[in-house]
């Protein structure tokens, strides 16, 4: 599949000497949902607002859809829909004046038929002739996605779109997004909610002291880089593991009652076996077994502790 969007060797570094992102490379694909993961301060926004054509690289090129942000700026950032985190339009205008004076800023003709589907996608009809200032808090993030759209983009960010809203509108917002890729808009989102890039993404990048430090398939990170654990409830709490059991990586919770066994599921042998029978033959009991697989967030949370 094609990059849509393609970085090679981009920096910046502000005028104080903070170097914000040293040498990025990543290539997006022309239909997917990526999510790009850091804490703060780790580059996201700057990334993103370098592509988008707000902030000026320090150093190397950035495509969008083929055109250069740079020498073909207004082509460039014709493809390219922005869903900032905070509310960035006019509040006393009408939702429908909102979208049809974005069109224009990017040169597009009128087309009412346009701006209602987008209206009807976002669950926005009956709320076109309202002014902003008078939508709830959800509705005017409903409001941000169909400002970005107005122009017909085929590259869309979403800085941490579902940010303070609530559970239900979140789940919207995804359906939303999911809708979009099938209408052909390739997705880039940077989210806090790390389960929900687990949920949508078909692509995870992780960005830590403006270096990305790992881009891959979610599937294949999950498969990779996951673990899993097998939690023992002892039928009667022991005081430490038997020396009996070293070498394998067991942990007891700290009232004995709990042994966790944390193995790779793909490799040749997860070892269960041997456990349950070294735990027989150690006259240690087990009222039930709980099997989990690590989560995204853990993978995050330990990828980014090790570039430290």
């Amino acid at each position: 599949m094609n990059a849509i969007i393609s970085v090679k060797n981009l920096s910046k570094i502000y005028a104080s000497g903070f170097q914000a992102l040293r040498n990025i490379d990543l290539d997006i694909r022309r239909g997917e949902i990526f999510a790009l993961l850091g804490p703060n301060g780790a580059g996201k926004t700057t990334l993103i607002n370098i592509i988008c054509g707000i902030v000026n690289p320090s150093g190397g090129t950035v495509l969008a859809d083929g055109h250069d942000i740079i020498r073909d700026y207004r082509a460039a950032r014709s493809k390219i829909g922005l869903v900032p985190q905070e509310l960035t339009t006019d509040v006393f205008e009408t939702v429908r004046d909102t979208m049809n004076f974005s069109r224009g800023l990017f040169g597009k003709p009128p087309d009412p038929v346009y701006i209602e589907k987008v209206l009807g996608d976002l669950s926005l009809m009956d709320k076109a002739d309202t002014k902003i200032q008078a939508l709830s808090g959800g509705m005017k993030r409903r409001v941000l996605i169909a400002k970005a759209l107005s122009h017909e983009p085929n590259i869309l960010f979403l800085d941490e779109p579902t940010a303070g809203v609530d559970v239900e509108l979140r789940r919207d917002m995804w359906e939303m997004v999911r809708g979009m890729r099938e209408n052909g808009v390739t997705i880039i989102l940077t989210t806090h909610y790390i389960e929900e890039a687990e949920l949508i993404a078909d692509r995870i990048g992780i960005i830590n002291k403006g270096e990305i430090i790992l881009v891959e398939d979610k599937t294949a990170l999950m498969r990779k880089l996951g673990k899993r654990q097998l939690k023992l409830y002892l039928q009667n709490p022991i005081s430490s593991i038997p020396g009996g059991l070293n070498g394998l990586d067991l942990e007891l919770s700290k009232d004995g009652s709990e042994l966790v066994y944390t193995f790779d599921v793909h490799g040749e042998e997860t070892g269960i076996a041997s456990l349950l029978k070294r735990l027989n033959e150690h006259g240690i009991d087990y009222r039930d077994i709980h099997s989990s697989e690590s989560s995204l967030e853990e993978i995050f949370v330990s990828l980014v502790s090790e570039k430290r």
